[in-house]
């Protein structure tokens, strides 16, 4: 059976980050933007990441550049605008596509892991939100229009578990 652990994505800087660093933890997945309607939601990603993180929250953002080219920054430009205006300090991945014949497999496990509405996989927008409990497994998809805040309750269930 397929678990976060089992993949490995290049960060901002290029590094190649194995999830399995974040074993045992509660994870919240979303592909960002940066110049989308929902962007704000970063300030509301961090706030979690910074109210839950000694508990054992990790918030991975994985930009994408799917939706109306929302994300059209380098990963240099994307760390940069993060930092800037919302600072961001949770985990920022390199691009990434979530849906179509170059989505990462990361995306492909967790779309079969937690259809969105009417059994669908497709991600439909930007801040798409996936909670990962402790044992690797997707807990719950969520709406990009979900807001951060409204899942703090979610969160603190797993973080309990």
């Amino acid at each position: 059976m397929t678990r976060l652990g089992d993949f490995t994505l290049p960060l901002l800087d290029g590094t190649l980050q194995p999830l399995a660093a974040y074993a045992g933890k509660v994870v919240l997945v979303v592909n960002t933007a940066s110049k989308c309607g929902l962007t704000p939601q970063y300030e509301g990603l961090e706030a979690l990441w910074r109210t839950h993180g000694g508990a054992g929250l990790v918030v991975l953002g994985m930009p994408c550049n799917q939706f109306g080219g929302q994300e059209p920054g380098t990963e240099a430009e994307i760390a940069d605008f993060c930092e800037l205006n919302f600072g961001v300090s949770f985990p920022l991945f390199a691009k990434l596509d979530v849906n179509g014949p170059h989505e990462h497999p990361l995306y492909t496990w967790l779309k079969a892991s937690a259809p969105g509405i009417f059994g669908s996989e497709a991600i439909k927008w930007n801040f798409t939100k996936f909670l990962i409990g402790r044992d690797g497994r997707v807990v719950a998809r969520f709406a990009p229009d979900t807001q951060p805040a409204d899942l703090a309750d979610a969160i603190v269930q797993q973080l309990k578990s």
